[in-house]
């Protein structure tokens, strides 16, 4: 008897080892307490592979031909697919080759330093009168992987966007997903940095990390209660059947 009541103890702490407290699955549960301050938008800087759409404009348009892509004749509007082909691919050096003017440092650049400086490049040069220029970032992407709903690398066309929308494109966490201590790689100055974010306060929302940058890789790790079930029994569902048929052996026992 005295071995049947430890092994249905035994089996017991074990489920409830594999639960996940209240703490651990609720987001934001200070944000009552959150010190609300204007959101400063940061610009993304450019990095070796990205590909910008770069877009030149004058008081005459005929003049501004020479500074544009062709594009091809295509029926229809062209796919995001077939714009990136045609778009300035940074090179490692950092650097794109634009008509005309040559070879032009970009790295780590925002896109309004980009227009003004080619911009000016071709005012100065008496290339153009006045001539305006518009940079996208055409291939903008986020990394998402571990414990949601739908891991994998997804692309942006926004200048900027959150930590939640990114987690959002991916489904969100699962339950079993580690709220607490959710990773972020991100490069800052050719520097590859983690950072370690907690998602159940909101103490980052005043954190340089609110907005993720293009490129950043986000891991979401699984939560004590998926390792620890992981490691003894895969499904607590067979923990329970099993708790289940200890608890019926020691009743017939002891009947």
């Amino acid at each position: 008897m005295k071995n049947n009541v430890q092994i249905i103890l035994i089996l017991v702490t074990l489920v409830l080892q594999s639960c996940a407290s209240k703490k651990e699955i609720l987001y934001l549960q200070d944000a009552d307490l959150y010190d609300y301050q204007n959101i400063e938008y940061e610009s993304s800087k450019i990095q070796p592979n990205d590909i910008l759409s770069i877009t030149v404009s004058a008081l005459v348009p005929e003049t501004a031909i020479p500074y544009n892509v062709q594009t091809a004749n295509t029926s229809g509007s062209p796919s995001l697919d077939i714009i990136k082909l045609q778009g300035y691919l940074v090179s490692k050096e950092g650097t794109i080759v634009f008509p005309v003017l040559g070879k032009i440092a970009v790295g780590g650049k925002s896109t309004a330093e980009i227009e003004k400086d080619i911009a000016q490049r071709l005012e100065d040069g008496g290339h153009l009168k006045e001539p305006t220029v518009s940079v996208r970032l055409l291939n903008a992407k986020v990394t998402i992987l571990g414990e949601v709903k739908n891991p994998g690398t997804y692309t942006f066309t926004e200048q900027n966007i959150t930590l939640p929308q990114a987690l959002g494109y991916a489904g969100d966490l699962t339950i079993n997903g580690q709220r607490n201590d959710v990773l972020l790689i991100t490069e800052e100055n050719g520097v590859r940095k983690v950072v370690h974010i907690d998602l159940t306060s909101a103490d980052w929302f005043n954190s340089s990390h609110y907005f993720i940058k293009p490129n950043d890789f986000i891991v979401v790790n699984p939560n004590d209660a998926k390792v620890k079930s992981a490691g003894i029994i895969g499904d607590a569902g067979i923990v329970l059947t099993i708790v289940s048929i200890a608890l019926t052996a020691a009743v017939l026992i002891v009947k």
